[in-house]
C-alpha cells in the first residue's frame, strides 16, 4: 500500500485555518501573509514585491545578513535561510522552492566561497536552471562581490555583477536599482501581454 506524504490542498488549507482561528499569521513564502482580523474574517496581504533569494557561504553571514536587512530596509522582501527556515523543515527542498518562487536570485561571491565545496554552488547552479525558463532579456541572477576574487566564468561571460567592497552602500543601491528595473519592464511586459 502506498502512503501519500505529500498534504492534500484541503489538508493544507485546514492546517492555515487553524491558525488563523488560533490568532497566528501564516506566511506563505512566494504569496503572501494570511492573517486573522479583529473583524472575525481573515486576510490576505499579497507580496507587492519579489522574494530575493541571498546565496552565501557560512564565513560570509555577517555580510549576508547586512544584505538581508538593507534589502528589508527598502522595502524589499530578502529571503535568507537564516531568517526563514523553520525547526523541522526539510530545508534542501525548501531552499529549491525559494529559489524557483523568487523574482531574484543573488550569489554573494568572496575567496571563501570560490574555495569551498556545497551548497552555496548547488542553489547557484539550480538558480541559473531556473533562470533558462526566463526570457532571454530578464535580469534573474544578480551577483555581489564581497571582496575582491575572481567571478567564475559562466557568470563573467554572462552576468554583469555588483561590488559591494569597498563602498557597501553604494553597491546595494546599485543591486536596489537592478531589481526596481527588472521589475518595472517585467510590469510592461505584463501591460502589453495583457493589451
Amino acid at each position: 500500500m502506498k502512503v501519500n506524504r505529500k498534504p492534500s490542498a484541503l489538508q493544507l488549507a485546514r492546517v492555515v485555518r487553524q491558525c488563523l482561528e488560533e490568532g497566528l499569521s501564516v506566511e506563505i513564502d512566494g504569496l503572501g501573509i494570511f492573517e486573522p482580523g479583529s473583524d472575525n474574517k481573515f486576510h490576505f496581504h499579497p507580496l507587492q514585491r519579489p522574494q530575493v533569494f541571498i546565496a552565501y557561504v557560512e564565513e560570509d553571514v555577517t555580510h549576508a545578513l547586512r544584505l538581508y536587512e538593507d534589502l528589508e530596509r527598502s522595502g524589499h522582501n530578502p529571503w535568507l535561510d537564516r531568517m526563514k527556515l523553520l525547526p523541522g523543515q526539510n530545508w534542501a527542498r525548501a531552499i529549491e522552492n525559494a529559489i524557483e518562487v523568487s523574482g531574484f536570485f543573488i550569489p554573494c561571491f568572496s575567496r571563501r566561497a570560490l574555495c569551498k565545496r556545497g551548497m552555496f554552488f548547488s542553489e547557484l547552479r539550480y538558480a541559473l536552471d531556473c533562470a533558462t525558463s526566463l526570457p532571454l532579456d530578464d535580469s534573474f541572477v544578480i551577483p555581489v562581490r564581497l571582496e575582491d576574487c575572481i567571478v567564475p566564468a559562466r557568470i563573467m561571460k554572462q552576468i554583469q555583477y555588483v561590488d559591494l567592497f569597498p563602498a557597501w552602500e553604494g553597491g546595494v543601491r546599485r543591486v536596489i536599482e537592478a531589481i526596481d528595473r527588472q521589475q518595472r519592464l517585467r510590469q510592461r511586459r505584463r501591460l502589453r501581454l495583457a493589451g
